[in-house]
């Protein structure tokens, strides 16, 4: 009849069995390797494709945020406010062209009165059709002849990834602001 093996005895039992295994042998590494390198490829894009979602999804919500911004300040001040391109930071530019930063501001102020600045980081791209968004008292937004304004802001990456490439920042009936998402995978308007 055998005795049950004391505590120590098993430990010490089993500290021999895994002296006598310790690493790994090539082979085992080698394929541990390559599957970390089948992970590896297959995740990179999906990651970039996310990441670049994501700032256009975030640059395309700063730009709607300070939208709202002016309008709710346009009707809590009882004024027009705007938002307009700058190209330096401090002053609205008169063109259109691309938005590189933005202010929202109070308009007829001297010096300018600069509520918020805002601009975009590498790689997106901000264009529009117009030079600035008026928000009146009323909280509409309008264009030069007083008519409720209808704009399109463009965000844009020029990638492939993802597809939907673009967010447009739409501002309808003169108040009313969503984003939409397109396609024009590679190339920006």
């Amino acid at each position: 009849m055998s005795r049950p093996l004391q505590p120590s005895m098993r430990l010490g039992r089993m500290i021999s069995h895994i002296r006598q295994n310790d690493g790994f042998t090539l082979i085992e590494l080698m394929v541990t390797v390559a599957v970390l390198a089948i992970l590896v490829t297959l995740a990179v894009p999906s990651f970039t494709s996310l990441i670049n979602s994501n700032r256009l999804t975030g640059q395309a919500n700063s730009l709607v945020a300070d939208l709202q911004l002016a309008r709710s300040e346009a009707i809590r001040r009882n004024r027009t406010i705007t938002v307009c391109r700058s190209t330096d930071g401090a002053t609205c530019a008169g063109a259109t062209g691309a938005w590189e930063t933005w202010l929202t501001v109070i308009p007829g102020t001297s010096p300018l009165e600069v509520l918020r600045t805002g601009s975009v980081k590498a790689p997106v791209e901000l264009s529009a059709g117009v030079d600035s968004v008026d928000f009146r008292s009323d909280g509409m937004a309008r264009d030069a002849v007083g008519a409720l304004l209808a704009a399109n802001i463009v965000v844009c990456i020029p990638t492939t990834r993802p597809a939907e490439n673009i967010r447009s920042v739409n501002i309808a009936a003169g108040s009313r602001v969503n984003v939409i998402p397109s396609s024009n995978a590679g190339a920006c308007p």
